[in-house]
């Protein structure tokens, strides 16, 4: 097929070189502006722009679309090119209904999560940090809502007990970068099914502040924010001063305090919960690297209490 496609990060990369492997002509892609990134802050493209560029794709790069004159090049690819429908991931912008109703057959989007759980910005990380058991991925077609249009096709994987959001982002960009390119072979004998009232969650955007630990809550609770926020933001506690990165743990049993310190071995630092204890087996220190818990208290010694 003819195909616009609009994404920005890696897990619409892989969909992006998927498409392309199964030879559909992409006519444009859409993903955001180059942003300031890394020590030094220049300006970084895209992984969406990377894989364009290296197939030589044109790009456009809008900071927003809500202007009519910006949808130009859309209607210009459509109109004269010939492009039949807009695969959309990850791509960051809303797109306006006069943006959905460009391409001939619509635009389908690929949604990290099995709809209508986890509509919106994070799914991976919140099925993790909700201790669900599956996730997957959903080919929907896009409307005016969030997250909200007909489904025509899903696959479930499990999310295993060490999942990471990095690990999980991995494997479901993987699936739907598969299933993307099932969904178009078969589009034309999908039937787009309404998804159910019921079950419907939302997946918000993760805010900088939920990064720090708050030890009132259960272990087992942060032990799955550990998960879901490695790589990114990183779960983070306070000590002597400091805030110190926290990337791996498991919930064990202990009682103290919550916040304190239980424990302090080569096998991990155990810190006291609301209900249980936590043991830290990863750490960083500002300006550091992740160290594992025995080389951490080398640098860093630490007693109970």
């Amino acid at each position: 097929m003819k195909l616009i496609f609009a994404g920005t990060p890696e897990f619409a990369a892989t969909a992006l070189a998927a498409l392309v492997a199964a030879g559909h002509e992409i006519l444009l892609v859409l993903t955001q502006p180059d942003r300031p990134a890394g020590r030094g802050m220049s300006l970084q493209a895209s992984a969406v722009k990377k894989v364009a560029l290296t197939h030589g794709i044109p790009l456009f790069q809008p900071e927003r679309l809500k202007d009519p004159a910006t949808h130009e090049p859309i209607r210009a690819a459509c109109r004269e090119s010939g492009a039949e429908l807009m695969v959309v991931a990850a791509y960051g912008l809303i797109l306006p209904q006069a943006v959905l109703d460009l391409p001939r057959r619509g635009c389908i989007n690929i949604h990290a999560s099995l709809l209508p759980r986890w509509r919106g910005a994070a799914p991976i990380h919140r099925a993790i940090e909700a201790g669900d058991a599956q996730t997957g991925i959903t080919i929907m077609q896009m409307d005016a809502g969030l997250d909200t249009g007909a489904m025509l096709l899903a696959e479930a994987i499990d999310i295993a007990p060490q999942d990471t959001a990095g690990s999980l982002h991995d494997r479901l960009a993987e699936l739907g970068g598969r299933l993307v390119v099932e969904a178009l072979a078969r589009l034309d004998s999908l039937a787009p099914q309404p998804q159910p009232e019921a079950g419907v969650s939302y997946a918000g955007k993760i805010a900088k502040a939920e990064a720090a630990l708050d030890w009132a809550q259960p272990a087992v609770v942060l032990a799955r924010k550990l998960r879901a926020f490695n790589p990114l933001p990183g779960a983070s506690a306070g000590l002597a001063g400091e805030t110190v990165k926290l990337w791996r743990g498991e919930p064990v049993a202990g009682s103290g305090q919550p916040g304190r310190i239980l424990a302090a071995t080569a096998e991990g630092i155990v810190v006291a919960c609301g209900e249980g204890a936590l043991r830290l087996t990863e750490l960083q220190k500002p300006g550091g690297r992740r160290l594992a818990s025995a080389d951490f208290l080398r640098g860093t010694p630490l007693t109970p209490g």
